[in-house]
């Protein structure tokens, strides 16, 4: 009896002990798990921080575009037309300059940021104003050669001074998004480890204890084994299921593997889309614009008898805006601006505007979200109206955005409907391909006769 009893406490010291252990082991673990999910939330938040001032640092820069661009067109043609933008970013400089200075995300762009609004401030109130009251009271030293070359001069110092900063912002961005990612799998491998030490703790523990047990009881029953002799039988047949985890782990590593290179690749194409975008607007299109200037100046400065000479210059006119239309266009077709400066939202309502079909835009969100997944929407919603316009015969569209936790996009059109999704080119190709880089969901409704409905859903990560 008192074996026995030695025994029992033997067993409740195991089971203190371990218990102890376990407690010990858990409470590690969820520290270090708190503390790493605390690190990634700053990373995210820093990362959230850095889109925020690429956002107005493209809003402030937008603004030196439309008091150069207004500036010039007026010191050139005396007309007051082409102060509509300049008067426009002038009026909302102050409040854009606030916000600009209030996004930065360190010390060094926050001098940068400081520079940058004093240059802006310094070229309005020292040049523009100046330079545009000279020629509304028609001082003819204000067209000079040598003021266009200050202005030229000050606006290529603030547009360097810009590239930096947003340069140094992007290299803030890719830092922050490596630390979150870092993270983020340091916190995946502490659960991890925590998780399969307290799996082992448990299973050293409950084979200690049946050991004990069955020590206790064979005591009890005079010591004799059940089947002297014998060699015990296999209860449970050898499994090559480990094997099949194994390979069932490498199949979604390649699938993981394979989705981040499409996005990678998405990724990639929308920075060269939106570079070239940005080149043809900042290059050809603005020395379009000159030309044009030039040409209608010239137009005006011909007397009305030189009929011929007028009537070419009036084409070449012609010719120049039509040019500047269609670049307009075709920069907008590969990243337009509105998506850069404004947003999603904006940018579809550009794009409804411009559609030969009457298009509703219906948004309940107003606030921005990754580029990336930005101009994926963008494209997405361009692709489903296009087809729309083109198959449909409709003749209204719907679009609806609206951002919880997931990005839903739903294009309407009451048109014919009947689309066949198994069809090669039924224009959705471009649509499952776009959706399925950002691992989202796309539905299509198209009963015959009833129009065609386009749910898209993209799940947003930080």
């Amino acid at each position: 009896m008192r074996g026995y009893r030695g025994r029992q406490l033997g067993l409740t010291r195991l089971t203190i002990v371990a218990s102890s252990l376990f407690a010990l082991l858990i409470g590690v673990a969820f520290t270090v798990l708190l503390w790493a999910i605390a690190d990634a939330n700053s990373s995210v938040s820093a990362r959230r921080a850095s889109r925020t001032a690429l956002v107005k640092s493209g809003s402030m820069e937008q603004i030196v575009l439309d008091l150069e661009t207004g500036q010039r067109g007026f010191v050139i043609t005396g007309k007051k037309d082409f102060l509509e933008p300049w008067t426009a970013a002038r009026k909302a400089f102050p409040a854009e300059a606030r916000r600009f200075t209030a996004s930065v995300t360190s010390p060094e762009q926050r001098r940068i940021a400081a520079e940058i609004t004093k240059g802006v401030r310094s070229y309005l109130n020292d040049y523009s104003v100046p330079l545009v009251d000279a020629v509304r009271r028609g001082d003819r030293a204000a067209s000079g050669a040598a003021v266009a070359v200050e202005g030229k001069r000050r606006v290529d110092d603030l547009r360097a001074q810009f590239d930096q900063y947003m340069e140094a912002e992007r290299v803030q961005l890719a830092e922050r998004t490596d630390a979150a990612g870092a993270n983020s799998r340091q916190a995946v491998i502490t659960a991890a480890v925590g998780l399969a030490a307290s799996i082992g703790l448990v299973a050293v523990v409950t084979v200690l204890q049946h050991r004990a047990v069955v020590a206790a009881g064979a005591r009890r029953g005079g010591g004799r084994p059940a089947a002297r002799g014998r060699r015990p039988r296999r209860r449970i047949p050898p499994s090559n299921v480990a094997e099949v985890g194994a390979l069932g782990e490498s199949f979604n590593s390649m699938a993981v593997s394979l989705q981040d290179s499409r996005r990678r690749i998405m990724e990639s194409v929308e920075a060269v889309h939106r570079r070239t975008a940005r080149d043809l607007h900042d290059g050809a299109q603005q020395r379009l614009v000159s030309l044009m200037i030039g040409l209608r100046l010239a137009r005006e400065m011909l007397p009305a008898t030189e009929t011929s000479v007028t009537e070419l210059l009036d084409q070449s006119i012609t010719n120049a805006q039509t040019a500047i239309d269609e670049l307009r266009e075709l920069a907008s077709g590969i990243y337009p601006l509105a998506l850069t400066v404004r947003g999603l939202v904006t940018a579809v309502e550009d794009l409804a505007s411009r559609c030969p079909v009457p298009v509703v835009v219906h948004s309940t969100y107003d606030r921005r979200i990754s580029s990336a997944v930005e101009s994926n929407a963008y494209f997405i919603v361009a692709e489903a109206v296009t087809n729309a316009v083109k198959h449909a015969e409709a003749s209204r569209i719907d679009i609806y955005l609206d951002l919880t936790e997931v990005l839903r996009i739903r294009v309407v059109d009451d048109g014919i409907g009947g689309v066949d999704t198994a069809t090669p080119g039924s224009g959705l190709t471009g649509l499952t391909d776009r959706v399925a880089a950002f691992d989202g969901k796309l539905s299509i409704e198209s009963p015959p006769g009833a129009g065609t409905a386009v749910l898209v859903q993209i799940p947003m990560g930080d």
